[in-house]
């Protein structure tokens, strides 16, 4: 498996790990919960943010990725 492939697949389980932890706030009424998940799930946006410029910087710098 290529970086790429690894970085785009790390980027893809953040982002759905960042979508449960949402739906797992919205289905608790504890609201110690709540605010424990919401603040995963802004950890992980932060996280994919992170992750998405790292796949952007590669996809840009090596050659064999970019667009013809």
């Amino acid at each position: 498996m290529t970086t790429i492939n690894k970085l785009e697949q790390a980027l893809s389980g953040a982002k759905g790990l960042s979508s449960q932890f949402k739906t797992f706030a919205l289905d608790t009424d504890d609201q110690q919960a709540k605010q424990m998940f919401n603040q995963l799930a802004t950890t992980l946006e932060n996280a994919t943010q992170t992750l998405q410029g790292r796949v952007d910087y590669v996809k840009n710098e090596e050659p064999q990725y970019r667009q013809q």
